[in-house]
């Protein structure tokens, strides 16, 4: 989720979260229905940033939004929701030193991972559903 900190998201990804959630700050919300129309298929590739505030900068902020509710994924406002992971979001706000060693070593962990090759693999033409 981290890595979150930095990018953006279609309209068709958050456009629920928006319109239905109500662990959602309003004016958030509100800002970002400017860009995401509730009607499927009206502005479905329009983009926006995972983190409002600072969305170019590698930084602790995407957990502030989290705490604010101003998560703009539904599955990243989990993180942060009255559930055990509640405890780690609010270290690293506080402790942004934190998120980046954490980070850095799930990184070198993900870097380590042998993908599956031949007929051990598959390569997905939908992430979503098995060939």
């Amino acid at each position: 989720a981290g890595s979150h900190t930095i990018g953006q998201a279609r309209c068709t990804t958050f456009r629920s979260r928006i319109y239905n959630e109500t662990n959602i700050d309003a004016s958030f919300a509100r800002a970002r229905r400017v860009n995401c129309p509730i009607s499927n298929g009206t502005g479905d590739g329009n983009l926006a940033p995972l983190d409002l505030e600072t969305p170019t900068k590698f930084d602790n902020r995407y957990f502030k939004n989290l705490v604010e509710n101003k998560g703009l994924l539904h599955s990243d406002q989990q993180l942060y929701n009255g559930a055990y992971t509640d405890s780690v979001v609010e270290r690293f706000v506080n402790r942004p030193e934190s998120f980046e060693r954490d980070f850095v070593v799930g990184m070198i962990r993900m870097g380590n991972i042998s993908p599956l090759t031949g007929s051990d693999g598959e390569i997905r033409k939908s992430c979503r559903r098995i060939n």
